[in-house]
């Protein structure tokens, strides 16, 4: 890390991690983790970090492998994901999350292979900082021109978890120290990195100018979740049932649930009406 980059502290309330995968592809839904690279660092600076191989249980497709260099071979004795889950899980417990892409890919992946692993997860009370998003609003480039331009050094190992995870921690110091106007905090951060607000990771559901769930896709685009659920209720069983990410049923389920909560101040009838729509009975 160079003599600029080390002064620079990150303003933390909380421990925050960077974390980088490696991949069999790119479909959120389907393709498996090879390589996870976690960096830990704690409000007094502290860091800790973990590099795993993984086995995913599939063939690693050639393409990827010529991406970034990890094999079949390399992983055959390797732990699966479901071993690693809770030392991964336990690892992020109670931090904010940041990466590279990681709104769009590593986070979303994640999450869908935690969940696989019986290990639940979610956004709640999190922060996520996006350095690819900052960095291309800032600067439009590619992670390793990134790291020659605000670190000055060459990034060795590219495509490598640990090699990514590190270069791009440095980056996001170096980017706090270059932009007077960015500031430093999660909150701010998390805002500056994001694209358009998310009520799922895969984009899609997200929000409109007044907090409500809407579809991003297909003939519902652009309509509340609730609106539709209401005129069309079996619209949620097909996206159960459907080739969706994990954690995009999971929001879907609980935007139902919430319907059929009984609210404050319903009178008795309509207490019944919502426990008869929340288990089917009428």
């Amino acid at each position: 890390m160079n003599e600029k980059v080390a002064k620079m502290k990150l303003n933390l309330e909380k421990p925050i991690v960077f974390f980088d995968l490696e991949t069999t592809g790119i479909n959120i839904g389907t393709d498996k983790i090879v390589e996870i690279s976690i960096l830990k660092v704690h409000p007094n600076g502290n860091k800790e970090s973990n590099t795993w191989l993984v086995n995913p249980e599939v063939e690693i497709p050639k393409e990827a492998s010529d991406i970034h260099g990890i094999t079949n071979e390399k992983v055959v004795t390797e732990p699966t994901f479901k071993e690693l889950a809770p030392k991964v899980s336990e690892m992020i417990k109670g931090c904010d999350l940041a990466g590279f892409n990681s709104n769009r890919f590593d986070i979303p992946l994640l999450a869908e292979e935690l969940m696989r692993a019986g290990i639940d997860f979610d956004m709640k009370d999190r922060k996520a900082i996006d350095v690819q998003a900052i960095f291309h609003k800032k600067e439009q480039r590619t992670l390793s021109a990134g790291y020659q331009f605000y670190c000055g050094k060459e990034l060795v190992g590219a495509h490598g978890a640990e090699a990514d995870t590190n270069a791009t921690y440095e980056i996001l110091l170096a980017q706090i120290e270059k932009y007077d106007d960015l500031e430093n905090s999660v909150d701010a951060l998390s805002a500056f990195s994001s694209h358009a607000k998310r009520a799922d990771f895969a984009g899609f559901i997200l929000f409109n100018e007044d907090e409500e769930e809407i579809f991003s896709f297909g003939k519902y685009k652009g309509r509340t979740v609730e609106e539709v659920f209401k005129e069309n209720p079996g619209y949620n069983a097909w996206m159960q049932n459907a080739d969706f990410p994990l954690y995009t049923k999971k929001v879907l389920r609980e935007i139902k649930e919430r319907m059929s909560a009984p609210k404050k101040g319903m009178t008795d009838q309509e207490k019944l009406q919502a426990l008869q729509q929340k288990f089917n009975l009428r």
